[in-house]
């Protein structure tokens, strides 16, 4: 191939093919009570990612014999409509489906005051609407406000977001481009009031100093999408007083 009809992802300037700097999230917009036969639910917009995430429980355990003599079992079951991707997909579920499921109840459950709900189930379902990267990430946090919604309660608020090397630069909120043509991916989950992580990986390779300076990216990151989270409950559950009777 040509190397010059080769589309760079990033400029000499620092700026991404979708004109972001490499230190820019995208725009994320979440909603709160979108769905009307869930406990909770919770929708998010992440750049052109669009999820829909609904909360059922706690609710008694079934089947019983799974059920947790001291605490809530919670379960995330992440699936991607067959027209979220380019390329159709297959209805059934996938091996990454079922990894990210996983990935996304343990990213969780450390938020969660499951020890208040023993023997019962709490259910995440996550329908990816349209993917354009980071989909376990803005579900991880959508599913986190749809927690709140449904009123269970929570240490803190789950915040998560990746970053990724691409052309040798880190990359703050790495979309579906980047994601596929990236030389790393380090998503995480973090409480940010808590300053905790609750989930952290890496696919690829980068060094040492490349790691600490991730670290901080993403710490800056996940506080700007809490900022966003907290903005979206605000918003839902904001209380509008009666106007006061002249006398």
């Amino acid at each position: 191939m040509d190397k010059s009809t080769v589309t760079k992802l990033i400029s000499d300037d620092g700026i991404r093919c979708d004109g972001r700097k490499v230190d820019e999230i995208r725009p994320i917009k979440f909603q709160l009570g979108v769905l009307k036969n869930t406990d909770g639910s919770a929708y998010v917009e992440w750049g052109r990612t669009k999820i829909l995430v609904g909360v059922m429980g706690p609710r008694e355990s079934h089947p019983k014999h799974l059920a947790l003599a001291d605490r809530a079992r919670i379960d995330a079951f992440y699936r991607m409509a067959s027209f979220s991707v380019e390329e159709w997909k297959s209805p059934a579920p996938s091996r990454r489906e079922v990894e990210l499921s996983k990935v996304i109840r343990e990213a969780l459950q450390p938020a969660v005051f499951v020890e208040y709900f023993p023997r019962t189930s709490i259910d995440i379902f996550i329908e990816v609407l349209q993917a354009d990267g980071s989909t376990r990430c803005a579900s991880i946090s959508a599913a986190s406000l749809a927690l709140v919604d449904a009123g269970i309660p929570m240490r803190d608020l789950v915040s998560s977001i990746a970053v990724g090397k691409v052309e040798g630069k880190l990359v703050l909120d790495v979309q579906d481009k980047e994601d596929k043509a990236g030389e790393s991916d380090m998503p995480m989950a973090y409480m940010p009031t808590k300053n905790a992580v609750t989930l952290l990986q890496m696919d690829g390779q980068i060094t040492y100093e490349e790691f600490q300076q991730s670290m901080e990216m993403l710490k800056k990151g996940c506080l700007e999408v809490y900022k966003k989270q907290r903005e979206a409950i605000e918003s839902h559950f904001k209380v509008v007083e009666p106007a006061s009777e002249e006398a």
